[in-house]
């Protein structure tokens, strides 16, 4: 049996906003593993919001590239040292211009990355001037950078710089691509990305794992709700429904106008533009996440 601290009962406080003693019990019975001890929590239905507990507490920025013809971008994380440099347009244009070299070079990783050739010189080397420039240090945290063959990327990135999105759009003509109608919908896609944090951009695309473990969730709530078993799969189907409703992206109320969803806004944009589109998939991006 593992041994519960006073600062993990904390830390599930913390991520959960249950009461101390539950805590303590739901880490009992978890045998000291954090994320078991959440799960227990939900089961008991005294977990009310968990918060993601131990973010990078360095600053800097998410930034967005996509190619004129749409078919290639990149988010990029970029950190620094201070909020102030965060924010400095300096800082942000070079975290922009680093995605830019990801998406036309489309290097492995990091280590790639800055061995890669930008403005004549390796990033790196451009790393080491601008942090000599702005007097802090710096670090290319991640990214991540996705191609296409027809459809169209486009991105979002947040007033304050720390959250980012770039989202898949398929459909069948070119010229939907510059079309006003599409381009409205697709930054408020994106937009929406960013805001409610989806699963996935349909159900099918939320990850099995994310399903099964609500499932398991969902199923160990029934049997607690004290309902004969015969009504288990209603409950967890409901439930299970109403998840998807909550994160599956096209099955999300639609921000700017809660009476549709996302998937009846695309099926309404479809219409005006005269070309059938769909919304394939999105990258995410959160500060220090």
């Amino acid at each position: 049996m593992a041994k519960v601290t006073a600062a993990m009962v904390k830390q599930l406080r913390e991520m959960t906003d249950s009461p101390m003693m539950e805590c303590k019990k739901a880490l009992v019975e978890a045998d000291g593993d954090i994320d078991k001890a959440v799960d227990v929590l939900r089961t008991m239905g005294l977990a009310k919001a968990v918060k993601r507990a131990g973010r990078d507490t360095n600053e800097g920025t998410i930034a967005a590239y996509v190619s004129d013809d749409y078919k290639s971008g990149a988010l990029l994380e970029l950190t620094c040292e201070t909020d102030f440099v965060g924010s400095n347009a300096k800082f942000c244009d070079f975290a922009t211009e680093l995605a830019k070299v990801v998406t036309e070079l489309s290097p492995a990783d990091v280590d790639a990355l800055l061995a890669a050739e930008m403005n004549g010189n390796t990033v790196d080397a451009e790393l080491k001037e601008m942090i000599h420039v702005i007097g802090e240090n710096m670090k290319i945290q991640r990214f991540e950078r996705v191609e296409i063959s027809k459809g169209a990327l486009v991105s979002y990135i947040h007033h304050n710089g720390k959250l980012g999105a770039m989202v898949e759009f398929s459909f069948e003509n070119p010229e939907t691509a510059e079309n006003d109608e599409f381009k409205t919908f697709a930054h408020d896609v994106a937009m929406q990305v960013v805001a409610a944090d989806p699963a996935g951009a349909t159900r099918e695309s939320v990850p099995e794992s994310i399903v099964e473990h609500e499932k398991e969730i969902y199923r160990a709530q029934a049997a607690e709700s004290g309902r004969p078993e015969k009504f288990w799969d209603g409950i967890v189907n409901g439930r299970l429904k109403k998840f998807f409703k909550e994160r599956a992206l096209t099955e999300q109320d639609f921000v700017k106008n809660p009476d549709i969803t996302v998937g009846d806004l695309a099926k309404q944009v479809s219409a005006k533009v005269g070309d059938e589109i769909s919304i394939v998939s999105f990258v995410r991006f959160q500060f220090g996440a």
